[in-house]
């Protein structure tokens, strides 16, 4: 594995790490300023702010949460990563199987992150209808 390929895997590792850790500011400093977050079923988040505020909206309703990583390498410059989400929301237990596709910029800052999910599982998961772009069902 080359030096460029280990930075990648490295930097997704702490994203899952800040992820554990509920530092949404971090999550955010991992995309480059126009990156974009798409969860392929909504719409895309485009910005840094953006995802920050997306994710730190969904965030405050997470009382614990772990990326557990079962698969994780890079394929012609994406990172692909295949990992369960386990979770309590709102004092709701869930668990959601889930692929990401990351690519990254020559600053190693995440230009876009796509997740590919079943959304109605993870709402079913997280005991809710339906949520907004801040988290709020």
């Amino acid at each position: 594995m080359s030096s460029t390929e280990e930075k990648k895997i490295a930097a997704v590792r702490e994203m899952a790490s800040a992820w554990e850790k509920k530092d949404w500011r971090k999550v955010g400093d991992l995309f480059a300023p126009k990156g974009v977050l798409h969860s392929m079923m909504v719409d895309p988040v485009v910005g840094r702010e953006a995802i920050y505020e997306r994710i730190s909206g969904l965030g405050a309703g997470i009382d614990e949460i772990v990326l557990d990583i079962d698969h994780i390498g890079v394929i012609d410059g994406r990172v692909y990563v295949e990992r369960w989400d386990r979770f309590t929301f709102k004092g709701k237990k869930g668990e959601v199987p889930v692929v990401g596709v990351i690519s990254f910029g020559d600053d190693n800052l995440i230009t876009e992150w796509r997740e590919y999910y079943d959304r109605a599982h993870l709402l079913r998961e997280m005991g809710v209808e339906e949520f907004d772009h801040h988290g709020r069902n």
